[in-house]
């Protein structure tokens, strides 16, 4: 039988998994509040199905549950968090009062992380520098699965990429979240586990054949949006990212899923711009109008919307998880 929970409850129970896997208070709290914001906007994939990879993860040596991440400020605008093999949430956490900081000292400035995992949903990075005022454009790669157009040979992950825009009020006036692959992978992995197939153009097989088959396409390769357009944003991120991060290359990197290898070792580059070192107020008045011009269009959705509307369903009727879902996280 289904059962639906709280978002505190929702919070609790990644707590107490990650805890009991061996993660310190603190970074198990990190991952908690990602896991709470993913289930509220509903992105069931980044949210409560992923706890159990993260407790395994912990487990297998794939995360250092207790790590302690090591923050550096090399230039006034330039700052590098060590993440130490440990999650990546309690690492951005580590560096984001120097890094906002920075960003309104001189304007402009950057957060890199290496030595890092998934940080969870791109865009609640972005949306969190928009809140504060600051437009936040963000990066982070993952393990190779995406080929460049005519190979069949993965090079970069579905590498995602999110641009966070400040509304004037503590809010977001929009967020953009894509990786460059046509889905992201984690909704292939969610259609795998639930034995249904994925959609036309979303993956190809090992040999590059098309496939509608989760459980090939996990053994194949991602669909780039955009053919070699996608393949070329995939590589933007990577070099921001991963090479100037100093973390390990996409290709490199031990996969999120599975207790294969060692510390994925991947990286994330943040930089954060405050509008008024800039255009100033005008900024915000051609936020406004941007954004008008595309709520004037019927049927059209400025980028974020969706998540918002989520947010009210999810506070009113909770977190719906089946028997399954109950089972690997013990609370059938």
């Amino acid at each position: 039988m289904d059962m639906t929970l709280t978002l505190d409850e929702v919070y609790a129970l990644a707590l107490d998994r990650l805890t009991d896997a061996g993660a310190s208070a603190e970074n198990a709290a990190s991952v908690a509040r990602s896991t709470w914001r993913a289930e509220r906007d509903g992105i069931r994939s980044h949210g409560l199905m992923y706890v159990p990879i993260y407790a395994e993860h912990v487990r297998c040596g794939k995360v250092v549950g207790d790590a302690e991440p090591v923050v550096s400020r090399s230039r006034p605008g330039a700052v590098h968090v060590d993440a130490a093999n440990g999650f990546a949430h309690p690492a951005i956490d580590a560096g984001w009062e120097s890094f906002t900081s920075a960003a309104w000292e001189n304007g402009v400035a950057s957060l890199t992380l290496h030595n890092s995992y998934n940080c969870g949903i791109l865009g609640h990075h972005a949306e969190r520098l928009a809140e504060v005022g600051l437009v936040g454009l963000c990066f982070t790669h993952a393990p190779a699965s995406v080929a460049p157009a005519g190979g069949i040979k993965p090079i970069v992950g579905t590498n995602p990429l999110a641009l966070g825009v400040p509304d004037g009020n503590d809010g977001a006036a929009m967020v953009i979240d894509q990786s460059i692959s046509v889905v992201a992978k984690s909704e292939i992995v969610l259609r795998n586990k639930n034995n249904e197939p994925i959609e036309e153009g979303w993956a190809f097989g090992p040999n590059g054949e098309p496939t509608t088959d989760a459980a090939v396409a996990l053994k194949g390769t991602m669909a780039p949006s955009g053919g070699y357009k996608g393949f070329g944003l995939g590589l933007t991120v990577e070099i921001l990212a991963s090479c100037l991060s100093g973390a390990l290359l996409s290709t490199e990197a031990s996969p999120f899923a599975g207790t294969a290898g060692g510390p994925p070792s991947t990286g994330q580059c943040f930089i954060a711009f405050d509008p008024a070192a800039y255009a100033g107020e005008r900024f915000f008045a051609q936020v406004e109008a941007l954004v008008a011009s595309i709520r004037a269009q019927d049927g059209a959705r400025v980028p974020g919307d969706r998540r918002k509307a989520n947010r009210v369903k999810t506070e009113r009727d909770g977190v719906l998880v089946n028997p399954a879902q109950q089972a690997s996280l013990g609370i059938a």
